[in-house]
């Protein structure tokens, strides 16, 4: 039986930063779910952040970390998709804040 997720879901670094959160995400994605993705930029904002954040933790634990979720995925790291940004229409402040990663950050409002 052929098997394909119908589901694909970008794994932004805010659901990858905590592990139990990350272990869940990668657990119903290895149980074929939805297909997981995410770019070298986002892993390297959870990695960076929690290294700043967490001082029993090292940089080589987290490069194996993203190393075996991207060996476990091999298709979920997503390239070439910088060109793109640019052609994106931003959302009104008031709409989901999903596209702010590749928007900046929203406008203080005074």
């Amino acid at each position: 039986m052929i098997h394909s997720p119908r589901f694909i879901a970008v794994l932004d670094a805010c659901v990858l930063y905590p592990v139990p959160m990350r272990d869940l995400l990668l657990s119903l994605a290895a149980a074929g779910l939805y297909k997981p993705k995410w770019s070298a930029l986002i892993q390297d904002e959870w990695t960076r952040n929690l290294l700043a954040n967490r001082s029993d933790i090292t940089a080589e634990q987290l490069r194996r970390t993203t190393t075996m979720m991207n060996t476990a995925f091999d298709d979920a790291n997503v390239e070439g998709y910088e060109t793109f940004i640019p052609a994106l229409a931003c959302p009104t402040p008031t709409t989901d804040t999903c596209w702010r990663p590749l928007c900046g950050p929203r406008p203080m409002s005074s």
